[in-house]
């Protein structure tokens, strides 16, 4: 089994393209949404900290994005762990990569809003449920979590 590779932010286009890529076939792919839809306005804003864990064969094994969005608090959106990577610590290492980013830019808390499925493996790294969140496309229950750092 291979090693986990560093996190790091995307910096040549083809990381770019590998980043963009995996949160389509996640994120987005699976509930027929259309390219484009794995984009949000704020991803190019300077405050906003991207996330890649890149495999050794040059894709995007995993995925996340960190931005302020309010006082102290972050927003970690768009967590996505290629199937072949999942299980291994590839989710864990990108979201500990997102909170030291967090505590780089003196925040003290962070919130996201998680499907379902993902909820047992937030809680399990400290994240708490204040509440039920929106249903994405229809089909897919989020709650709201948080964490003090």
């Amino acid at each position: 089994m291979t090693a986990l590779p560093a996190v790091a932010p995307p910096r040549t286009p083809a990381e770019w393209a590998a980043y963009y890529r995996l949160r389509y076939e996640v994120l987005r792919q699976p509930w027929q949404q259309p390219l484009g839809s794995e984009r949000a306005p704020d991803d190019a804003q300077a405050t906003t900290t991207h996330a890649l864990l890149l495999s050794p064969e040059g894709y995007a094994a995993g995925v996340g994005r960190l931005s302020p969005s309010g006082a102290g608090q972050g927003q970690i959106r768009f967590m996505a762990v290629h199937p072949a990577w999942q299980g291994r610590g590839a989710g864990r290492q990108l979201l500990r990569y997102l909170e030291q980013a967090a505590r780089a830019q003196q925040l003290t808390e962070l919130v996201l809003h998680a499907r379902a499925t993902a909820v047992p493996f937030y809680e399990h790294l400290g994240y708490t449920v204040v509440a039920p969140s929106h249903t994405l496309f229809g089909t897919l229950p989020h709650f709201l979590m948080r964490r003090d750092l």
